[in-house]
């Protein structure tokens, strides 16, 4: 994909495709990517024999719905390198997710998946609108975590002069941005909120700062989270998508000029929506659970991976060719259910960044007092607000998650900074429910 080492577009062979040569080279690599993976990960022969399926069976694109998924906890089983596809010495760098159970996900990389993770990288920045030159300052996470080092690559990729700051130490961003002027921030959306409160906190308007362009991931966000960021700054938000065990970042991303969801690269990535309880594999256009498997990696294939994000594929737009994915709405697994009703922390979001005078900072707290789940929903003011005013925003709230969610909520109204800031990942759900 690149020219003399910096990406261009020009230069993007998977980008030139036809839609009938992108679907003849997807089932060329996906039939090689499961000859590979039965032949060389026990885990996959044994899941493939069991659900009687065998290499020479995918004739067609649509034999994937034979093939069984892989989830987090296979991941999990085969610790820590049970499914690579590669002779562990063939494994140029491995990166891994934090462990909830004691056990991280881990996933390695050949030196041409590197490669191959770093042109995707580089055409997630072009299309967002980055340029060959601009400086680019990245506070995602370096290390285990794939993000900052992914961004970082196809940056470089890219042609651009990469600020590493990595997340925390706010203050110091805000300097930063002002000292060496970048054009474009990698970032994700809850830190950015930060970076900009504390802009405000030294008398800077983010207005005039030189960002740009804003490209988000790692987490889900609303449309309203876009407004709210683009109104407070001079950005054009971008969405991104990705997740370690496919890749990390660089599976999807979205286009400046269409900012209409995010472009799947298909030549590298197989999607499907699936029923998350019936399994059954939906219709373009259906909303259901995201299910990707990979068709250009040596050192860590994935075959039919259950993502528990929920979206839809769609039509392509700014690349016809391929198809782009829906805003991610939620998550199978970060869905909460209170008194029947499945709730999501980017429905609460909307509602609460639809209400004048209140910070873009929540979370929701479930407990469980009895034989009832109970949720509260604490959210922070932008100012002081005396406490009958504090309680009319409260009842106002939770009449409107009773009306459009459906379900009953508490609403806590705290003062500026009394909920806690993340430098990565918001936390947004806070279970202090009983442990089993």
């Amino acid at each position: 994909m690149a020219t003399d080492g910096v990406y261009t577009p020009q230069g993007d062979p998977g980008l030139r495709w036809s839609l009938d040569e992108l679907r003849a080279r997807q089932l060329e690599r996906l039939q090689d990517t499961v000859r590979r993976v039965y032949a060389a990960v026990p885990h996959y022969r044994r899941t493939f024999d069991e659900a009687g399926v065998h290499p020479d069976d995918i004739r067609d694109l649509s034999d994937i719905a034979r093939l069984p998924f892989t989830d987090k906890h296979t991941l999990r089983e085969n610790y820590p390198f049970g499914l690579f596809a590669v002779p562990r010495e063939q494994v140029a760098r491995i990166h891994a997710s934090s462990g909830t159970t004691g056990k991280p996900t881990v996933v390695g990389y050949t030196a041409a998946d590197i490669d191959m993770w770093t042109d995707l990288m580089a055409r997630c920045l072009y299309a967002a609108g980055v340029r060959t030159g601009d400086v680019v300052h990245n506070s995602y996470g370096y290390g285990l975590f794939t993000g900052g080092l992914g961004y970082h690559y196809g940056a470089e990729r890219l042609g651009c002069t990469v600020v590493p700051i990595a997340g925390g130490m706010t203050e110091r961003q805000v300097q930063l941005i002002r000292d060496f002027q970048p054009r474009a921030t990698l970032v994700t959306p809850s830190y950015f909120l930060s970076i900009l409160d504390e802009m405000d906190r030294q008398g800077m308007d983010p207005r005039e700062s030189s960002l740009r362009i804003g490209v988000f991931g790692a987490e889900p966000w609303t449309p309203a989270m876009r407004e709210a960021v683009e109104t407070r700054s001079s950005i054009s938000a971008i969405d991104e998508y990705g997740l370690s065990e496919v890749i990390g970042p660089g599976v999807a991303g979205e286009s400046a000029e269409t900012k209409d969801g995010l472009n799947i690269w298909e030549d590298c990535f197989y999607p499907e929506i699936i029923d998350p309880v019936t399994h059954e594999v939906l219709p373009d256009g259906a909303e259901g659970e995201l299910v990707f498997t990979s068709l250009t990696k040596q050192a860590f294939p994935v075959i039919r991976y259950r993502t528990k994000d929920l979206s839809r594929l769609l039509p392509g737009t700014a690349y016809p060719t391929m198809r782009r994915m829906a805003k991610v709405t939620g998550r199978t697994d970060d869905m909460m259910i209170i008194r029947g009703v499945n709730v999501f922390p980017t429905q609460i979001e909307e509602i609460i960044l639809r209400q004048p005078g209140l910070a873009p900072y929540f979370q929701c707290v479930l407990t469980q007092p009895g034989n009832m789940v109970e949720l509260t929903v604490v959210v922070e003011t932008l100012v002081h607000e005396e406490p009958e005013r504090a309680n009319s925003i409260s009842a106002d709230i939770s009449h409107q998650i009773k009306a459009r969610i459906g379900t009953t909520a508490k609403v806590e109204i705290r003062d500026p900074g009394g909920i806690e800031r993340s430098v990565g990942k918001a936390r947004r759900i806070v279970d202090l429910r009983p442990k089993a």
